[in-house]
């Protein structure tokens, strides 16, 4: 079962690139607000207690002993002093606090709990020693008793008020560890955040640049000729479409080859060889990219010069299947190559055409000057600093044929030259020879098989430059008519 490749976008790689690392930042700033609450809600909460407490020691230690001599004395009753709601408010309260209070310091409160049930019955036995009209002494000794009482559950109250102020101190101190820490780890996400979006920003770049370093590899391999490349498949949405074209267009092409190259004999796969290197996709993508740019700027002569040009290039170029054109035509084939060059190198490159009219109507091989003229351009003025300039010239010579293309530009070293000049004599065709045309190679041996000549190209190369040349026997059209097969 075929895999499921799950596509994305470079739009979604970027956004959950944005999200991971806004998580990665926002995550440690709540776990820290939260941290911050709740030791500020905690300390808060132990103020309260504090307060509660303390305003309610003051209540028992004053307020109840004060309450319980004004009824001894008969300046009070129980029911004007209410003393007996006193001392049920203060129950009520330390119970709360009790059970709002932590297990490490609510044993005071529980005791003094416990200690407000006496000083409770000790106000009890003053209200039985009045209701029994007993002797006043006898309440005067409850009432010190009472305030001795009173005064232990407020030294007990007092305990727990230091129990709790202690615990909120820890509290204090643990709050600023937690914000030293917090701010700490801010620090540290901060650099982790820094270290994934350097990642994140490689990865995204592979991830983009990868699909799109394949693309120009395999079309770059297609330029050359080799037809079987193909692209595998992308996962980056925004590449899929263009990378099926491609794919296609190359299937189309190699199809289309494989057919030619089926029907074809040995000499004729050479000139196959040819038209194929011919109709580059390079050079013809250049050309029309020129000719929509001429078109934008509003230069209608130009793009007319251009597109004219370019239809004599192919119109020639296939010279409807025939193998031998007149020397006119071959002009005209490389006039047309040369100003659409010329368009793309205006700043660098110069050319010379010298062919004489008066050999026009001799017949040649076709294909022969353009290659050179090519090899010249990519090979010999492109990569020059300043550029240079092409000469193509010719002249008959003792009933042969002479040409030349000579260039001023970076030439090739000696060891470059008797390589080039080994595999032609070995006769080794190949469809591109470097980044430019079919190259010299196959016009060497398609000069040697066409014309059944040992001789074909002569080169002479040095640092001024390089010097192309060639000579061919001189053909009318009777003679080609009457050699067609042969020739062909």
């Amino acid at each position: 079962m075929e895999r499921i490749r799950k596509e994305k976008s470079i739009i979604g790689r970027i956004n959950d690139m944005s999200h991971k690392l806004v998580l990665i930042l926002v995550f440690p700033i709540i776990i820290s607000l939260v941290l911050m609450l709740f030791y500020a809600g905690k300390y808060h909460r132990s103020i309260v207690r504090i307060e509660t407490i303390s305003s309610l020691k003051a209540v028992v230690e004053d307020e109840i002993p004060e309450y319980a001599w004004e009824i001894v004395s008969g300046r009070g009753t129980f029911v004007n002093t209410g003393i007996y709601e006193t001392i049920k408010n203060v129950d009520e309260v330390i119970e709360s606090i009790t059970d709002q209070t932590g297990q490490e310091n609510r044993l005071s409160l529980i005791v003094a709990g416990r200690t407000m049930q006496t000083l409770k019955n000790y106000v009890d036995r003053i209200r039985d020693n009045i209701d029994n009209e007993r002797p006043v002494v006898e309440s005067e000794a409850v009432l010190v008793e009472i305030r001795d009482v009173a005064s232990l559950v407020g030294s007990m109250l007092s305990e727990y008020i230091e129990q709790e102020v202690s615990s909120t101190a820890g509290m204090s101190l643990n709050l600023r560890v937690v914000i030293i820490l917090t701010a700490a780890a801010e620090v540290l996400i901060v650099i982790i955040a820094i270290w994934f979006r350097n990642r994140s920003m490689k990865t995204t770049a592979t991830f983009v640049r990868q699909p799109i370093e394949r693309l120009e590899k395999v079309t770059a391999t297609l330029a050359d000729g080799t037809l079987d490349a193909r692209i595998t498949d992308t996962d980056v949405t925004e590449l899929r479409n263009l990378t099926l074209q491609v794919n296609t267009m190359a299937d189309h092409l190699e199809t289309m080859m494989e057919k030619s190259i089926k029907d074809a004999k040995n000499l004729r796969k050479a000139e196959l060889r040819t038209l194929q290197a011919q109709i580059n996709p390079h050079f013809l993508y250049n050309t029309l990219d020129a000719i929509v740019w001429k078109a934008e700027a509003g230069d209608k002569d130009e793009v007319i010069r251009l597109t004219s040009a370019l239809s004599d290039f192919f119109r020639i170029s296939l010279s409807s299947g025939a193998d031998w054109i007149p020397i006119s035509q071959e002009k005209k084939h490389i006039e047309g190559y040369l100003r659409i060059q010329q368009t793309r190198y205006r700043d660098i490159m110069r050319y010379e055409i010298d062919i004489p009219d008066s050999i026009g109507e001799y017949y040649i091989l076709k294909l022969l000057l353009q290659p050179l003229v090519e090899n010249a351009i990519y090979h010999g003025i492109k990569i020059k600093r300043g550029g240079g300039k092409i000469s193509i010239s010719s002249r008959l010579e003792d009933g042969y044929l002479v040409f030349s293309v000579k260039d001023t530009g970076s030439g090739m070293t000696p060891d470059q030259l008797k390589n080039l000049e080994e595999r032609m004599r070995k006769g080794q065709p190949t469809v591109s020879e470097g980044s430019g045309g079919f190259g010299l190679v196959n016009v060497n041996l398609r000069i040697r098989l066409y014309y059944n000549q040992t001789e074909g190209l002569n080169i002479t190369s040095g640092p001024d430059g390089t010097e192309v040349s060639f000579k061919v026997p001189c053909r009318t059209r009777k003679e080609i008519s009457e050699n067609e097969g042969t020739a062909g």
